[in-house]
């Protein structure tokens, strides 16, 4: 192993220390069973994951409620009854040394309607854009809010519970927190809504429920967003003053994202480069500069996530010190040990790849089944297929949308 920043160990608020400075970020594994149970081959898409050599694994979204899911085949975290195999689930992943974290979700108004007919949401103000998928959402009543901080406790100490090493809250992406957060979904005139400090206090309590719930030690993560890209929404500002605030309340990591169903800022292109210019190699890094902003105001240690492929850009924005830990998602489901090679130097970047067909509709498909039928050959035992053909995989992924059990 060299020594480069990405080797490094890092010890976390409250004392757990990763062996280096890769995470896998959450993807949507859409691998639970009808109730809601972790499957065997979920189990097993992790035994694989783990032995690629991140320090952190991040599950896709677990959700805390059924009425929060966002697909079929999504984990739910509502009581004991699937804590066997959640057990199988942490042992698993953490049997070749990675520490596995359970994001932790409700979708609210994104919960397609499908699943939810009527979702809920802070206020009764739906997406826009989508024909139809989505139901405009009923606003929770105050009584409803306080039960679904309850919930996230809940999930939380379950988690613990399962032997997982932490637990992330996902804040981003226009799920139910990051609409509590947003102006523009947030249209509350109560305790819950308006000022800024009042958009924050649902995401604040949920913390500070899970902080009751799983001791003092326990690291609780959020995944936050930088900014909606949304005119009237969430902005930096505002995610500089509520990463202060995750702070005070002990927060043990932060992870920054961007955008939401409406403005797919995370998404980005599908493509890897094959070579970049040393010009433009930071452009790798979608939230670099939102995440230098937040750094100045916080010593909460900051993980980013997006676009990043070469070890060359991932070493020096951790040398930088903008953020302390580099999240992976993509690459991970075709080249699961990218992780181990590039903290010994084996690699320099993540393996070239383009799986556009040019028309955008069918691309903002193919980004979500491509990768997502990478992780499902994981789960049933075989190696990942960077050959996969482009409409092989459109096929799975509608296939599994259409006949998976809701």
């Amino acid at each position: 192993m060299i020594d480069q920043p990405l080797a490094r160990p890092l010890v976390l608020p409250g004392g757990l220390s990763l062996p280096n400075r890769l995470a896998k970020s959450a993807m949507s594994e859409v691998l639970g069973d009808a109730d809601g149970g972790p499957t065997d081959r979920l189990v097993r898409l992790y035994e694989r994951l783990g032995r690629g050599g991140a320090g952190l694994l991040i599950t896709g979204h677990v959700i805390v409620a059924r009425e929060g899911r966002g697909e079929p085949g999504n984990v739910l975290l509502e009581d004991a009854r699937h804590l066997p195999a959640l057990r199988r689930w942490a042992e698993a992943g953490q049997a070749h040394g990675s520490h596995v974290f359970v994001q932790l979700n409700h979708t609210g108004r994104q919960s397609p309607r499908r699943l939810t007919p009527v979702p809920v949401a802070p206020s009764a103000v739906g997406l826009r854009g989508f024909f139809g998928t989505f139901a405009t959402p009923r606003a929770l009543t105050g009584a409803e809010v306080e039960g679904l901080i309850g919930r996230f406790a809940t999930a939380a100490s379950l988690a613990k519970d399962a032997g997982f090493a932490g637990v992330q809250i996902h804040g981003a992406h226009g799920y139910l927190v990051s609409q509590f957060l947003s102006p523009l979904a947030n249209r509350r005139d109560d305790e819950w809504g308006g000022s800024l400090e009042n958009r924050m206090r649902f995401l604040l309590s949920i913390v500070r429920a899970m902080r009751a719930a799983v001791g003092p030690d326990y690291p609780i993560a959020v995944k936050l967003n930088s900014a909606d890209f949304q005119r009237g929404g969430f902005e930096l500002d505002d995610a500089k003053v509520v990463a202060q605030a995750l702070e005070a309340v002990g927060v043990a990591l932060l992870e920054i994202s961007g955008g939401n169903y409406e403005s797919p800022a995370m998404a980005g292109s599908g493509e890897l480069p094959t070579r970049v210019r040393e010009s433009t190699r930071l452009r790798e890094a979608y939230f670099l500069e939102y995440a230098r902003e937040i750094r100045a105001v916080t010593t909460l240690p900051l993980m980013l996530t997006g676009g990043m492929r070469t070890a060359a850009t991932m070493n020096e924005v951790l040398a930088s010190g903008a953020v302390d830990v580099i999240g992976l998602a993509r690459p991970l489901t075709f080249e699961p040990d990218l992780p181990a090679r590039l903290v010994s130097g084996a690699a320099d970047g993540a393996r070239p790849l383009k799986i556009h067909t040019g028309v955008k509709k069918i691309d903002d498909m193919l980004q979500v089944f491509w990768f997502q039928q990478q992780l499902h050959r994981m789960a049933d035992g075989l190696e990942p297929d960077p050959g996969l053909g482009r409409f092989a995989a459109l096929a799975h992924g509608v296939r599994h949308t259409l006949f998976a059990s809701s």
